[in-house]
Formats: C-alpha cells, structure tokens, sequence
C-alpha cells in the first residue's frame, strides 16, 4: 500500500508544481521575449509555446524515469524521506532549466538591444577625424 501511496503522492506533487511552473514561465515570460523579439508579439508569441512545449516535455519525461528511484518504502517515515528526495530533485532540474531559459532569453534580448542602438563611432572618428597639415605660423603654403 505505501508502494501504491508513494507514486500517488510524487507523481500528482511533481506534475501539480510542473503544470504550476510551466503556466507561471508562460504568462509571465512573454514580455521579455516581446522585448527580446524587438516587439515582433507574433514571433514572441510562437517562440514561447515551443518553449512551454519543450519544458513540459522534458520536465514530464524526467518525473517518469525519476518514478523508479529509492525503492518500496516500507514505513511512512521511509516514505516521506523518498519523497523529498524525489520531489526536491525535480525542482531543482525544475529551477535549473528555467534558469537556462533565462540565460538564452536573456541572451536574445542583448542581441537585439545591441541591433537596436546606433554605433556612436561614426560621430567620434569624424570629430577627431585627421585634417590635412597646417602651415607653421608665417609659413606659406
């Protein structure tokens, strides 16, 4: 029964925080890819389905192999000691691709920013442009 409970318990907290997290990336990412895009909503719009969409599965597929990790429990102690366990990883694989997300999301929008922003060099190089020699005072040309 504790085998049966443990499954139950881990697969319905895992899958809840996913759902939870993938939501939460989803309505609340899209600005920074709005920005990122340079206000383009529609590419935005589709880069972050296929984000959600690969989150979901990679998240899914790694809360079905880590099912089978630590055994049967044989006392509710030993259960809730191999659900934390369990549960504590997949957040952290959780936060870890979220951070990833945000490194690449991040990454976009400072290319697009760098797209963006003029180069100030032209107004530099023809301030201190080189002029053609000057005569020496009371020399003549």
């Amino acid at each position: 029964m504790l085998e049966l409970s443990s499954y139950v318990l881990y697969l319905g907290i895992s899958l809840a925080v996913t759902l939870w997290v993938g939501r939460t990336l989803f309505s609340n990412g899209r600005m920074f890819l709005v920005d990122a895009f340079g206000g383009n909503e529609t590419m935005a719009d589709s880069v972050n389905q296929l984000l959600r969409v690969g989150f979901y599965l990679l998240n899914f597929g790694f809360i079905a192999l880590f099912l089978n990790t630590g055994g049967v429990p044989q006392t509710a102690g030993a259960l809730v000691r191999q659900l934390s366990w369990q549960l504590g990883v997949v957040m952290l694989v959780l936060g870890a691709i979220h951070l990833l997300n945000m490194k690449n999301i991040s990454g976009m929008r400072s290319r697009a920013l760098n797209k963006q922003q003029p180069v100030a060099a032209p107004q530099y190089a023809a301030q201190y442009a080189p002029t053609a020699p000057q005569p020496w005072p009371g020399q003549s040309r």
